[in-house]
This record gives C-alpha cells, sequence and structure tokens, in this order.
C-alpha cells in the first residue's frame, strides 16, 4: 500500500506527524512489515516449544492414567483416555512440529500441524481437571499465526526460495498486520473477560472483602499441606488487612484497562508494565507463576518486534523503495 510522500513543513524542514487517531488507534493501523509478524512467530514458537519440554514429564505421565478423565476443549468428544501410544506420537509429532514452525520449515504445514497438537495436548492435559488459563492464550496464538503469512521472512522456508531464485520482495502489507492485530485484541479480551468474572461471581466485595486474601492463604495453606514450600511472605501479606482492597481494586482495574493496550505509545506500555507487575505479585505472594505474560511473549503483538532486530545493528526490515510507503505503527 502506497501514498503520496506528505510536503515537508516550511517551518521545520520536517514531514507533517499524521493526525493524532491514526497514530493512536494501533488497532486500526494493520500495516506491518512483514518481520514484525516473523518475530512474534519466532518467539511464540520458541516459548510453546520451551514450555512443551519442560512440561514433557507431565504430558507422559497422562499416558499411564486411567480415571478421573472428563474431556475438554478438542477432547470433549472422548468417552475416556487414549492409548499410550497415541498420546507418546501426538507429544513426538507436536515438538518436531514446533520445531518447523519456530524456524519457518514447511510453514503451511508444520504451522497449522503444531497450534492443533498444542491444542490436543493442552484439552487432554486439561481434561484430568486442572485448568491453565494461559494455555489458552497460547494457543489462541498459535492459532492465529498458523493460518498466516509468518514465515515470509526470517524462515527456512524464504532462504530455500531465495536459492531458487523465486523470493519476490516483500513490503508492509495488512496481510502481516491482521494476525498481530487480532493477537492483540485476543490479548485485550482475555484480560476483560477475568475482569468481569471477578466482578460478576464476586461483585464488589471481590475488591473490598477478603476474597483475594483468602486466595493467598488458602495457596499457602495447600502447598504446606502437601509437603510443599508456600511463599515466605504469605503470612505476612495475609496479616495486613488494610491493604487487600486497594491490591484487589487495582488488579480488576488493570484487567478492565486492557483495552488502553490498543492506544499503543505510552498508554501501551503503561498497561504492559501494570499487568507484568501484576503477575510478579501473584508469582510472589502465591508462587503461582503464567510464564506466558511474565517472559512478556504474551505482550509482543503491541510492540515493533522487528526494532530489536535493527537495535541489535542488523538491518533486516523491508524499506520501502518507493516514497511515502506505508511501514506500520503500533
Amino acid at each position: 500500500m502506497t501514498v503520496a510522500a506528505p510536503d515537508l513543513d516550511e517551518a521545520t524542514g520536517r514531514r507533517p506527524r499524521p493526525a493524532r487517531a491514526g497514530r493512536q488507534l494501533w488497532i486500526v493501523d494493520v500495516g506491518a512489515p512483514a518481520e514484525r509478524l516473523a518475530a512474534f512467530r519466532v518467539l511464540t514458537g520458541a516459548f510453546a516449544v520451551a514450555y512443551l519440554l519442560v512440561r514433557l514429564p507431565v504430558f507422559i505421565e497422562l499416558s499411564s492414567r486411567s480415571s478421573g478423565f472428563e474431556g475438554v476443549g478438542l477432547a470433549w468428544f472422548l468417552a475416556g483416555p487414549v492409548a499410550p501410544w497415541a498420546v507418546g506420537a501426538l507429544i513426538v509429532v507436536t515438538l518436531v512440529a514446533g520445531v518447523g514452525y519456530t524456524a519457518g520449515a514447511l510453514f503451511r504445514l508444520t504451522g497449522p500441524v503444531f497450534a492443533v497438537g498444542v491444542l490436543a495436548l493442552t484439552s487432554y492435559r486439561g481434561s484430568w481437571g486442572q485448568l491453565l488459563h494461559f494455555e489458552n492464550l497460547v494457543t489462541m496464538h498459535l492459532l492465529i499465526v498458523a493460518l498466516s503469512p509468518a514465515a515470509d521472512r526470517w524462515s527456512v522456508d524464504r532462504w530455500r526460495r531465495r536459492r531458487g531464485g523465486g523470493d519476490a520482495p516483500v513490503r508492509s502489507s495488512t496481510a502481516f498486520g491482521w494476525p498481530l492485530a487480532l493477537a492483540s485484541l485476543v490479548v485485550v479480551v482475555t484480560y476483560v473477560i477475568a475482569g468481569v468474572a471477578k466482578l460478576r461471581y464476586g461483585g464488589v466485595e471481590w475488591i473490598f472483602g477478603d476474597t483475594l486474601r483468602n486466595h493467598v492463604a488458602y495457596s499457602a495453606a495447600r502447598l504446606d499441606l502437601l509437603g510443599g514450600t508456600p511463599s515466605p511472605v504469605a503470612d505476612w501479606a495475609v496479616g495486613i488487612d488494610s491493604a487487600w482492597p486497594a491490591v484487589a481494586g487495582a488488579a480488576v482495574l488493570i484487567e478492565l484497562a486492557a483495552p488502553l493496550a490498543l492506544l499503543g505509545g505510552r498508554w501501551r506500555t503503561g498497561w504492559v508494565i501494570a499487568a507484568w507487575l501484576m503477575h510478579a505479585g501473584i508469582l510472589v505472594f502465591m508462587l503461582v507463576g503464567f510464564p506466558y505474560p511474565l517472559f512478556l511473549v504474551a505482550f509482543a503483538p503491541f510492540f515493533r518486534l522487528e526494532r530489536l532486530v535493527r537495535r541489535a545493528g542488523v538491518d533486516t526490515v523491508a524499506r520501502s523503495s518507493e516514497p511515502g510507503e506505508i511501514s506500520g505503527r503500533p
């Protein structure tokens, strides 16, 4: 997409800045360089593969279970556990596809296979009773990227095309911007739903009552009873009565304010910092970690990811050879 280059301002000698609404409403500005989407592919793929490897003993142990199964998600139609060999095969296929997804190798095949494989594994694991909500966000991001042209840059597929002389120049396009916009919207919606759920089921008492403090106390007591190690600051924190309404109110406010991230700029950065601090607090006081946001991968689609490489001294962005081409702005 191209537009005519604007005239230089006579007073400053610079091009005039675009209209304020166009700069701030990031979700509307879906033009983006191919490198941005490719970077998101690498980040989500690397995180998901690492997560599966870390959790591999848990997934392998599922093959030996025989009771307590109730299918959820992609496993909703299953009447009971599947054969151990099927679980093992699913793990192997998913991990192999994950390497291809991350590297951008045979991406049209490995992308969807990896995304569906992660969905199947997490659904099957969740069918035994424990639902890890952050897995849903990871899986949705993988599905979005898998159905997009995320391997047009920084990929084995592109390297093979270039060797064969068939690689055409790639410029900024909505084809690369819409998956990032959709991934960002998914993040916002999940946080808003979490905030609404707290108020829907707990009302204002969730903020002004002892619900959050009881959660922290329960988490510490449960770990202690099961022989684990509770948070060393849990007992101290539970004893501070006056602080919990402010902490609970801040948590709900952060979740409901997630749409601010779509405005870009300082609004986006401020909300991301607040959300990260909220998750860090949950980890400190409850020893419950949400690795996807804690490692900032969940918030990656809000940012110009290609700048990370450019700042490292490598100019990888496909810059316009035509005056005034739009390159996408978060």
